[in-house]
């Protein structure tokens, strides 16, 4: 593998790297999904499509907490690309310290809480009837594994800050790729239930954890930090936990979508509905690979030409961004829109699922081809260090359109309410980001280019 330097993120031609940024992260992401859409045929085939239900119910818990190494891995991540492309290696090291440290100290706190109040949290995010018992079953075992999650979730973000693509796209891959097996090995040949499926999870995660710390120990690193970098800054604190904030919300949303959503499903269709909704969420989180991929690969060119104050690299980069991140976003639309019952087969026989699930899948996904403008719009401006705006922007899509039309129109369309929901929203936050991402182009790009 040639030797990759974050400073090629300020030299290199803007299509050449921002498609050597993204590929490597679309994989990853796409092994991940990959590993989570085909953990969840595991389960719906090997243990019943109730069990499905189950995990959907865990996920938005454990995924909160996890995201907070998330956020203060993009957070600081942030600051580090500036750091790197303004030549401040010493700040860059201060932050990763403290984001190792920032990350235990808030993620085993929460762990302890969640398991101290296991069943009300269940039963908070539509554990209900059946699905209570495999759901809790899976939460228990899955949170110990949580902390080594989020570790790995910043850690990943910061190996892409440095310019190293595919070290975080093997971070990504190794876990996938034992969780699949241990899948294998403990739900099918052993028969551990849901059991098994929350140890193959959780031991995942270890050893995703395994690989970045060797990464981070070895030469293949250029941030070697010292004893002293753990100790908080509170500058640096605050500034992680500002930009760091916008991710956090966004999981935060997602988990009170789940909650609400779950709830709102099972009270109008019951368990069925409540697993159609788990099988379309797993589509959203694997047929978006591309995209998302390069939404992560957008993010450490932007911050760090911006913090080498060089304005025309990045336009260029939003620009070349959104094309490619609308052409991916089509072509997931036109798959989607014509194979959704073939995909809904692949998770369950369940005569009744299979009946409601492909309409469900056509609705939420029929904005598809013009997010890709929501999630570079809003990424820029966390890229750029202004967490204002890039938090208001996050939150457009599901907290502030999202809750508010879940909750109002199935009073009028009933289930139907809840699915028309998604592409009105998308809709929405489309057009805001949009109008404000021209905006803040023409005023902090091209006049600095005048």
């Amino acid at each position: 593998m040639a030797k990759v330097s974050s400073q090629d993120l300020g030299s290199q031609p803007i299509n050449k790297l921002l498609i050597k940024q993204a590929v490597p992260a679309s994989i990853g992401i796409l092994v991940m999904s990959l590993n989570i859409l085909v953990d969840t045929i595991f389960v719906g085939n090997w243990i019943g499509s109730t069990a499905i239900a189950a995990i959907n119910v865990v996920l938005p818990v454990s995924f909160f907490i996890a995201a907070l190494g998330m956020s203060i891995g993009i957070g600081g991540s942030s600051i580090i690309s500036r750091a790197l492309g303004a030549k401040n290696n010493e700040k860059a090291l201060t932050t990763f310290g403290n984001q190792i440290t920032l990350t235990l100290l808030l993620t085993v706190s929460l762990v302890v809480l969640g398991l101290l109040f296991t069943d009300s949290i269940i039963l908070s995010f539509g554990g209900k009837g059946a699905i209570f018992e495999p759901a809790k079953i899976y939460y228990k075992i899955v949170l110990y594994g949580v902390p080594f999650l989020a570790l790995c979730m910043m850690g990943n973000t910061v190996i892409r800050a440095e310019g190293k693509p595919k070290f975080a796209m093997y971070a990504m891959m190794i876990p996938s790729v034992s969780n699949l097996l241990m899948d294998y090995i403990f739900i099918n040949l052993l028969d551990f239930g849901m059991e098994g499926a929350a140890w193959a999870t959780s031991i995942s995660y270890i050893i995703c954890f395994a690989f970045i710390l060797w990464f981070f120990l070895s030469k293949n690193s250029e941030l070697k930090i010292d004893v002293f970098h753990f100790g908080l800054n509170r500058s640096i604190v605050s500034e992680i936990a500002s930009l760091g904030f916008v991710t956090l919300s966004r999981q935060a949303v997602v988990s009170i979508t789940y909650l609400f959503m779950n709830n709102i499903l099972f009270d109008l269709g019951g368990e069925t509905s409540v697993t159609s909704y788990a099988i379309v969420g797993r589509m959203l989180m694997f047929a978006m690979f591309p995209v998302l991929g390069l939404t992560q690969g957008f993010l450490p060119i932007a911050g760090f030409n911006y913090g080498a104050q060089n304005y025309a690299r990045v336009r260029e980069t939003i620009n070349t961004s959104i094309k490619y991140a609308m052409g991916l976003a089509t072509l997931v639309f036109i798959v989607l829109m014509i194979f959704p019952e073939a995909i809904t087969r692949m998770f369950t026989s369940d005569v009744s699922v299979l009946n409601q699930t492909p309409n469900d899948m056509r609705w939420v996904f029929a904005a598809t081809p013009i997010i890709a403008i929501q999630l570079i719009g809003a990424a820029y401006f966390q890229a750029i260090g202004k967490a204002i705006p890039a938090l208001l922007l996050t939150l457009l899509r599901q907290g502030l359109f999202f809750i508010p039309l879940i909750l109002i129109l199935p009073k009028f369309y009933g289930e139907l309410g809840v699915w028309m929901s998604f592409p009105i929203s998308d809709l929405l936050s489309t057009l805001v980001t949009a109008y404000f991402l021209n905006r803040e182009v023409r005023k902090g790009l091209i006049e600095q280019l005048i």
